[in-house]
């Protein structure tokens, strides 16, 4: 696979670059009921290939994605959890120390 090839699959799934797992697998739910031949509301076999090609793609890349579970990573996904830690444990303006 290339970046090419990745970015073209991307194009065809109408996603951004950062996109979960949950919604790559969404997307091409909603993709293929559009465009199956037997029973989507487009009815397209050329699209349906290019949609399932392009599915394989991304699932690859996916499939090889190296998960981080540091602390640093979590806090960039929950950046509300980041906020809390700094300021939970200061006391309310005006209260005294």
């Amino acid at each position: 696979m290339t970046y090419e090839q990745l970015q073209q699959a991307l194009e065809e799934f109408e996603l951004p670059q950062r996109v979960s797992l949950k919604k790559l697998r969404e997307r091409h739910r909603q993709l293929v009921r559009r465009h199956h031949p037997d029973k989507g509301e487009v009815a397209d076999g050329e699209k349906i290939r290019r949609i399932n090609a392009a599915y394989k793609i991304l699932s690859e890349y996916v499939g090889d994605y190296q998960f981080d579970f540091s602390r640093e990573q979590f806090l960039d996904q929950y950046p509300e959890e980041r906020l809390r830690e700094q300021f939970w444990s200061e006391k309310p303006w005006g209260e005294n120390v």
